[in-house]
């Protein structure tokens, strides 16, 4: 992978529905060499797939709770089973096996607070991989993204010349700046 492939990548996680002459545009190859490379990082699983991005709140999903789960038993058969009770749930975004005090982290996105006491109460509580639930609805969020940080692929290099590049053309615009005040004094 290249700094081109960076760029490219950079590029649609930014809007995976650019074109290919789009991507030429900003990664600064030609459309054929974006279309090749897109492929084959399609092909390597680099790029996973693509997806509209929903708004949660517009389609009447207010509440976005964190819940933690802590199992009855140890077990591949009791994981099993709560990982099937997981699957089942369309409320659920997200879910992580955790080391420390909870198994899982689940995130739910649900309508309204009778909906997630409901979720709780009659689907998680009474299920029996499960020993205890313990919830967090979400106040506020502060950041929401679904980009990767890619910095570590490009090379140290071609990060400090993309900066210092940065820095001269920052330099020329700020020169330009003081000579037009200078030419405009009376």
């Amino acid at each position: 992978m290249d700094q081109f492939d960076v760029k490219l990548l950079q590029a649609l996680q930014s809007n995976g529905r650019l074109s290919n002459f789009e991507l030429a545009d900003v990664v600064g190859l030609s459309a054929s060499q974006c279309s090749r490379r897109r492929a084959a990082l399609e092909d390597t699983g680099a790029i996973a797939s693509y997806h509209a991005h929903l708004d949660r709140e517009l389609l009447g999903l207010g509440i976005v709770v964190f819940v933690q789960v802590t199992l009855a038993t140890h077990s591949p058969d009791n994981s099993r089973r709560f990982l099937k009770l997981i699957e089942s749930l369309e409320e659920v975004q997200e879910a992580y096996a955790l080391t420390g005090e909870a198994d899982y982290l689940i995130k739910v996105t649900i309508t309204d607070l009778k909906a997630l006491s409901r979720l709780l109460n009659e689907v998680f509580l009474p299920h029996d991989s499960v020993a205890h639930v313990r919830s967090s609805i979400v106040l506020d969020r502060l950041k929401q993204t679904s980009q990767l940080p890619l910095g570590h692929l490009v090379p140290a290099e071609a990060r400090t010349a993309e900066r210092s590049g940065s820095r001269r053309r920052q330099g020329k615009a700020a020169a330009g700046r003081d000579h037009r005040r200078r030419a405009a004094r009376p």
